[in-house]
């Protein structure tokens, strides 16, 4: 779908963070040890860009997805359409958290990514609750409550409840709350043959209505140094660039006509889903796990903004506000908006053998997850002031009336109807070959079909299914006629994943480590979405991951130094590009490689009680390769990105992670990070200089049943920018000149929030 991607910078084999749901904001811990021996403790509640998002998992590339499992299965299949965010967060229903690295989920999920792994909680013999509560100065009101115990001596149970109203750092004015999630879980777990094995049914219900990226954007004064200035009126982070009003007409991508909506209306989510838990451990030591479960969401939608040129307007333009006879002067900015509509089923099984072989821990799996998809996006353009609460304009005709929307499904339409399937076996075994050497290993073959309905015709303004279009060239002269309508695309591929580590100690202290990992599929059905590749452009996307380095550890350090290489070949982005300084938008599919070289290096450090620093330094460069757009302007020349470093993805990245406990029960500490100067747009034309995302907190452990806490989000104040530049796509570096002290739009860090905490355990 309409899928941003979530460049990342961190490389190597301590990574200093893990993604997770950051709807809690913080909690009153703000760490979790992971499940991983090699992973230490890590942040996983700290987002500087957004609170309801998870912190992206950073290995270099383009995100493939958000990577969350839960019991062994994807918390959502894909995060395309049904958004991570409506359907899971990290609340109390959860009563396991890790971290899976990026072999171990190349092998047992197909993805060569950081991945949470997360495991219910199903209740004990005796009677546990807790409820906890979140707040900040803005007005959001979060609470997170689980009750959970045994019935008799076979039965356990669980049930929570997880509340969310965030109104953001300002108020849309369409809509109460910027996030408003409600999901509830109940399970049930019978315990058999003297707690060998647990059969467990756990229901799920989800609903979510979030505005995401209609709010998470701004405009601002690019200086031309890489820093930006506020406009005056318009606060970064507290100020909104929603419009004032939510009413909007569009044309329905299925039928051509044209309807009328409030955005607030499309954004809804809703899902059941029912799982099933089953393990069981035979006398001989062999477990086995069986996980299942099926989920279907009738609502998957949510609404995409974006941006174009910002220019001054004048009388002579024609554009006016409502109620007024008066043309209106002054900034204004082409907007654009997409209306994403689907259906979500699917039906997911993972199962596992476990066994303890003398020095060898083996694992055979089998993955089979199917995956039904119902999408449809329709598109619109506007042009809105550049204020806060802009006002929608339009053009007055001879009768009056004002026409406020253009530009229908022009840019990026997108439509797929059908299904996927993915059947895998896989094999892992954890060898201890001497004490001093060790080696992990495994293979992954998976069968991989796809069934789906596309539309693969170019758009264009009026663009819907059933419309009959004549294509011509720039002399007016017909090339094609052709019927609007979905085509069959059917695929059968061999997917296959393989991985092996190495690590030997040459002193207790000092060791070597070194492992490879490569991954491969094909372009999948939410690919198709657009026009999807031809069939000259399917072709075997393949990620080859190397790394290799020393570790050195002691009482108080544990030192990690690696050097990493990564790259994506036939990455597939679909890019809506803007003609530099106008809001004429084209949508164009890219096809292209990617490749990272980097250095990290990470330390654990306890040089006394009560104190732990966890620092992390990242130098690397992200290149493209076979990147070439051919301009869909007259005039503007077609751009070859081969060698640009790319966009959004710094090429020096810090942590530093300070914490002290000043008695056993009251904790402080803080989060530096920095990222280096990063590219705004394809050309490397624009950039953003450094910043730091800051946070801090103290937390209070006030008795057994009542924990207090208090955390701090960018203390510092940083008003920043990130991300991409509205428009800029296809800025030449002989123009970046230009655009000194320019108006633009793009994203923000968030501003400086005040939150606060409380857990109690009954």
């Amino acid at each position: 779908m309409k899928r941003k991607l979530f460049f990342c910078a961190l490389l190597g084999a301590t990574l200093s963070s893990i993604s997770a749901m950051a709807a809690n904001r913080v909690e009153v811990n703000d760490t979790i040890s992971s499940k991983k021996a090699d992973e230490g403790e890590r942040n996983v509640m700290l987002n500087a860009s957004d609170a309801n998002k998870p912190r992206e998992i950073q290995i270099g590339l383009p995100s493939e997805d958000v990577n969350v499992y839960e019991n062994g299965l994807p918390a959502v299949y894909s995060s395309a359409v049904h958004k991570l965010a409506t359907h899971w967060r990290s609340d109390a229903s959860l009563g396991e958290v890790g971290l899976m690295n990026p072999s171990e989920s190349a092998i047992t999920t197909g993805n060569i990514a950081y991945s949470v792994d997360a495991f219910s909680k199903l209740g004990q013999k005796e009677f546990k609750g807790v409820l906890n509560y979140h707040t900040n100065h803005f007005g959001w009101q979060n609470m997170d409550m689980n009750v959970s115990g045994g019935i008799g001596e076979r039965w356990l149970y669980t049930a929570s409840v997880y509340q969310n109203f965030d109104p953001e750092s300002f108020s849309p004015k369409f809509e109460n709350f910027s996030d408003r999630t409600q999901l509830y879980h109940a399970g049930l777990t019978r315990v058999f043959n003297n707690n060998r094995g647990k059969l467990s049914v756990v229901y799920k219900f989800s609903k979510s209505n979030a505005l995401g990226s209609m709010i998470n954007a701004a405009p601002f004064i690019y200086v031309g140094d890489g820093s930006v200035k506020e406009l005056p009126g318009f606060k970064l982070g507290t100020s909104s660039y929603a419009p004032e009003g939510g009413r909007f007409e569009y044309m329905d991508v299925m039928d051509g006509k044209m309807k009328s909506g409030r955005f607030g209306d499309f954004t809804g989510n809703k899902a059941h889903e029912v799982a099933l838990l089953f393990d069981y451990t035979f006398k001989n030591d062999l477990k086995w796990t069986l996980n299942v479960k099926f989920m279907n969401a009738p609502e998957a939608n949510y609404v995409d903004f974006g941006g174009s040129n910002i220019s001054e307007a004048t009388a002579e333009d024609g554009l006016f506000p409502d109620g007024s006879n008066d043309a209106y002067t002054g900034l204004v900015e082409g907007r654009r908006t997409w209306l994403h509509l689907g259906k979500v089923k699917n039906a997911l099984l993972t199962s596992e053998l476990k066994k303890q072989l003398g020095n060898h821990n083996t694992r055979l799996g089998l993955n089979e997850w199917y995956y039904h998809l119902d999408y449809h996006s329709s598109s619109f353009q506007w042009i809105g002031t550049v204020t806060e609460y802009p006002q929608i304009l339009g053009s007055k005709a001879a009768d009056g009336s004002i026409s406020k929307f253009r530009g229908f499904n022009e840019l990026s339409p997108e439509y797929t109807k059908g299904y996927e399937n993915k059947l895998a076996v896989y094999f892992t075994d954890n060898w201890q070959v001497t004490p001093k050497f060790n080696v992990y290993y495994g293979a992954r073959l998976e069968y991989y079909r796809m069934a789906a309905d596309q539309i693969p015709y170019g758009r264009y303004a009026g663009f819907h299914i059933g419309d009959t279009h004549t294509y011509t060239d720039n002399e007016g002269n017909t090339l094609s006629t052709e019927k609007i309508e979905p085509h069959k695309v059917v695929k059968d591929k061999l997917n296959y994943a393989a991985t092996a580590q190495f690590t030997y100690n040459i002193s207790g202290n000092f060791g070597l480590t070194a492992d490879g990992t490569v991954a491969t599929r094909f372009p999948r059905i939410n690919e198709y979405a657009g026009t999807g590749p031809t069939e000259e452009q399917y072709k075997r996307v393949t990620i080859p991951l190397l790394r290799g380095g020393l570790f050195y550890h002691n009482d108080w350090i544990n030192l990690t130094s690696m050097v990493t290489y990564i790259s994506k070949s036939n990455n597939i982005d679909q890019q809506n590009v803007t003609k530099p300084g106008t809001t004429q938008s084209k949508t164009t599919l890219l096809i292209y490689d990617i490749k990272t070289l980097g250095w990290t290096t990470s330390a654990e450090i306890d040089p006394f009680k009560g104190f732990h620093l966890h620092a992390l330094f990242t130098y690397q460069k992200p290149t493209y390769n076979n990147y070439f757009i051919k301009s869909p302007f007259e005039g503007v020349p077609d751009l070859n990105a081969n060698g640009n470093i790319v966009k959004e993805i710094p090429q020096i990245l810090v942590e530093v992670d300070p914490s002290y406990n000043i008695t056993p029960d009251l904790r402080v500490w803080l989060s530096f990070r920095y990222f280096g100067k990063t590219y705004a747009n394809l050309t490397n034309a624009l950039y953003f200089n450094g910043r730091w995302e800051t946070f801090g907190g103290i937390n209070w452990k006030v008795n057994k049943h009542l924990s207090l806490g208090t955390t701090i989000v960018n203390f510092l104040n940083q008003k920043g920018a990130s991300g991409t530049i509205n428009g800029a796509e296809l800025l030449s570096k002989e123009e970046a000149g230009k655009f000194k002290d320019h108006y633009m739009s793009g994203n923000y860090l968030r501003p400086f929030t005040l939150e606060f905490s409380a857990s109690l355990s009954f």
